[in-house]
């Protein structure tokens, strides 16, 4: 491989958010960002930029749009012009303005659990109902849909559907029959879709991403698809995302929503998301490879080495959603490896409804690390 993706960087002492806030004898395996260095072609684009050694107000080129559109293209067969692409601080922050934009208080918002935290707390910050559909496990354990679940849980007043795809936690990637069925019934009730697809890019083979609003022109017209180069490259911190909105009128909604509360992309993400996207794709390539293997590693060890502990392999994302409700584990899992294994996961129970009973370990790490936590977490329940 060109790029060392076994190379272990130590992160405590440079403010991160994953390792920082514990203490030392803490193995963090829980927030989604990756203990890989960011690709050499982002690093040097950033050095220059430090080196220029003048920190003003940026402004958006058309470079960024096109780089995104340029990759989109390339990378999940949709055609996008670069006004349809507006550049915003993060996802979280997308999806927060999207309700804030298309809804009146009062109105709801539909959501598939276990879902992606912050997923849950828009309907609030919103003032709107949340409505749930909860996602079922078919024999495989693979997370599927519920369509008739799905449908009943529209009310009059639903307005949003808020989709992740590749899924937070569960990893699924949803087949192009699924994602058909859940255009559908959204068109057939007037409800936006929302489309959380920050992983589109880390999805392993026998799989593949379509982007929702592909699916016809219609769909595309009620669809805003927010991406970033974030989880794919390891840019997190950076702050730089982008939302795809075909439809013009409903992009002025969103814009316009911006107004005194978004202001312009971070200097520095704007700068990393252009490298990334014009030099990034051969490290990418290697990483899927080297995620692929974490993969395998983590299920064959989960399978094999802790007792009672059910996996299913992600088919995208490098996140590992873990069954710990037969593992004889008193009290809430997370807590009991935090206690005794020393390794700090993602709590279920923060992904709403269908959580309990359940952690997500990060297995975007080099694989070293990963054995040392997973070995960790044996011990604790061989105790």
């Amino acid at each position: 491989m060109k790029f060392n993706f076994d190379k272990e960087i130590e992160r405590r002492g440079s403010n991160s958010a994953k390792w920082d806030n514990f203490s030392e004898d803490i193995l963090p395996m829980w927030v989604a960002d990756m203990d890989f260095q960011s690709p050499p072609a982002v690093r040097e684009a950033l050095a220059n930029s430090v080196d220029h050694g003048i920190f003003g107000y940026p402004c958006d080129t058309d470079e960024g749009q096109l780089a995104v559109s340029n990759w989109v293209r390339k990378h999940h067969r949709w055609q996008v012009s670069p006004e349809q692409i507006m550049l915003m601080p993060s996802v979280v922050i997308g999806f927060n303005l999207v309700a804030q934009a298309v809804t009146k208080p009062g109105e709801g918002i539909l959501l598939q659990t276990p879902a992606y935290g912050p997923f849950l707390e828009v309907a609030a910050n919103a003032g709107l109902e949340q409505h749930e559909a909860k996602l079922i496990q078919g024999e495989d354990g693979q997370y599927i849909l519920d369509l008739e679940a799905f449908e009943s849980a529209i009310k009059p007043n639903t307005k949003i559907f808020m989709l992740c795809n590749p899924h937070n936690p569960t990893g699924r990637v949803f087949t192009k029959e699924e994602l058909e069925s859940l255009a559908e019934i959204c068109l057939k009730n007037g409800i936006y879709i929302c489309s959380d697809e920050v992983h589109s890019d880390l999805v392993y083979p026998g799989n593949s991403h379509i982007p929702i609003a592909t699916l016809s022109e219609e769909v595309s017209k009620i669809t805003i698809t927010f991406m970033a180069a974030s989880k794919t490259f390891n840019l997190a911190g950076l702050k730089a995302a982008t939302a795809i909105i075909p439809n013009e009128e409903l992009r002025e909604l969103v814009q316009n929503s911006t107004h005194g509360l978004v202001s312009w992309t971070n200097a520095f993400g704007y700068t990393a998301l252009v490298a990334a996207y014009q030099k990034g794709e051969s490290w990418l390539k290697e990483l899927l490879l080297y995620l692929e293997a974490n993969r395998e590693y983590t299920y064959e060890f989960v399978k094999n080495r802790l007792a009672g502990i059910k996996m299913t392999k992600p088919q995208g994302t490098y996140l590992a959603w873990l069954d710990c409700r037969e593992a004889n584990i008193e009290g809430n899992p997370k807590e009991f490896f935090h206690q005794h294994a020393k390794v700090e996961l993602n709590d279920g129970e923060w992904f709403g409804n269908g959580g309990k009973g359940f952690v997500r370990l990060n297995f975007g790490c080099p694989r070293a690390q990963l054995k040392e936590a997973l070995e960790r977490m044996e011990k604790a329940l061989k105790k």
